[in-house]
């Protein structure tokens, strides 16, 4: 399970902050903060769901940084006890009432940190879903790209070669030669290019994102809830330990999500369906000649309401540039000159303020790992970047929160990273990030 997923990845010492004391709010609390974010849905018209770790550990698999969690105890030299294995592990109440909400409409995207194919076993669907790290249930071929769901668990970490033959035909019907591999990220592994973006684009539409399950320290998973947030939606976060973002949400809930998701479903009218073995992939691909594919379709890019609401935010984010520069200007020293001076020679405005940007790829303060295209590195395409799966990893020194809140904005000025690692202004807002950075408080 967790751990022997764990021992797979290549060695790596700073796990983050692991072990925290979990906190959890009284029943009555619960309640009226679920009363809230059913409002709250009611009300969004674009409702992201951002899962970890955490929306997994009543189906028997540990989590990473709880109490008792793989790399916490890890430190003191055990193992977390397992009792189910990765092909016996079932969806959890969580998983089923997303997979319910999603088909009610209520829920319009899912991004998810984790690798154990609980949200694939619990039917919901590719279009609605992006795998940042990995799926230990899916296989891809290394030469036309499209992916497969497995009968089993893979048994390998890090895109390796399985040695099996791709089943995909091309257009004329001949057979594709490419190989199958593992889609599971290791630690120097790069972010799965489509997922990711879909996962931006979602992000930032998004008037309502919800995390539960995850500490949110890894990036770029766990600042993609705050993209919501700075584009005037909202964040909601749900977790017994304390996450990164708690200061910037608008609705903390300390519990377990699944009590969380039960009331949400009762309070919102919708019944949670109850996990089906016959019509879990997992369970249905390969019987007879039946081959389930896993690929994000492209439709998933040329959703007309999905484009339409990111033309939006662009022209928001532009406006919202051009009045900053505009009132920068009407603020600049030069500008100041021209007012009336008092008797005494001296302007009557005040002197100007120092101003400056922060570069976050050159901060000190934050890591910032190029994701390159060279021979060298973890993932299939030779590509690196410091990116931990299953909920991963943070740097290891602490960032002021003025070099967060730089961060973020990089985030969304279309920072792109040269094969040398030198930051270059890409203009406007790109959906493929090609800096990984970490956490680092």
């Amino acid at each position: 399970m967790s751990c022997n997923y764990a021992e797979g990845l290549s060695p790596y010492e700073n796990k983050g902050k692991c072990g925290l004391p979990e906190k959890f709010d009284s029943l009555e609390t619960v309640q009226k903060k679920v009363s809230e974010l059913a409002t709250m849905i009611q009300k969004a018209g674009h409702v992201v769901f951002h899962t970890g770790a955490g929306v997994s550990t009543s189906a028997g698999i540990p989590d990473f940084r709880g109490p008792k969690g793989v790399w916490t105890l890890e430190k003191k030299g055990l193992k977390p006890e397992i009792n189910v294995s990765w092909d016996d592990a079932k969806p959890t109440t969580t998983h089923l009432a997303l997979a319910s909400l999603q088909e009610a409409g209520y829920v319009q995207y899912v991004i998810t940190q984790n690798i154990d194919g609980l949200h694939l076993k619990s039917g919901l669907p590719r279009l609605k879903m992006s795998e940042l790290h990995g799926n230990m249930f899916v296989h891809q071929c290394n030469f036309c790209k499209r992916q497969f769901v497995r009968k089993s668990a893979v048994t390998t970490v890090g895109e390796k070669c399985l040695n099996l033959p791709c089943p995909g035909t091309g257009k004329a019907g001949r057979g594709c030669r490419g190989k199958l591999h593992d889609i599971i990220l290791d630690w120097e592994g790069s972010l799965p290019q489509k997922d990711l973006e879909l996962a931006e684009m979602h992000s930032e539409v998004a008037d309502l994102s919800v995390c539960l399950g995850t500490t949110l320290q890894i990036l770029p998973s766990g600042n993609l809830p705050t993209w919501t947030k700075k584009h005037g939606g909202k964040l909601v976060i749900c977790n017994l330990q304390p996450t990164k973002h708690d200061k910037k949400g608008d609705l903390i809930i300390n519990t377990y999500v699944d009590d969380v998701m039960t009331q949400l479903c009762k309070r919102l009218g919708v019944e949670i369906k109850e996990y089906d073995e016959a019509q879990d992939p997992t369970k249905c691909t390969g019987s007879g000649d039946q081959i389930i594919e896993w690929t994000i379709p492209q439709t998933s890019f040329k959703d007309a309401v999905l484009l339409e609401k990111v033309k939006k935010v662009k022209v928001k984010v532009k406006d919202t540039k051009l009045s900053a520069k505009r009132s920068e200007e009407t603020n600049s020293p030069s500008s100041k000159k021209l007012k009336t001076q008092s008797p005494g020679g001296n302007d009557n405005g005040s002197s100007p303020s120092k101003s400056g940007t922060h570069s976050v790829c050159g901060s000190q303060e934050q890591a910032a790992v190029t994701i390159g295209t060279g021979a060298s590195g973890g993932g299939a395409d030779g590509c690196q970047s410091d990116q931990a799966p299953g909920d991963g990893l943070v740097p290891p020194a602490p960032s002021s929160e003025a070099a967060e809140d730089a961060e973020q904005d990089q985030g969304h000025s279309g920072l792109a990273a040269v094969p040398d690692g030198k930051p270059s202004d890409g203009g406007e807002q790109q959906y493929s990030s090609s800096v990984v950075k970490l956490n680092t408080s």
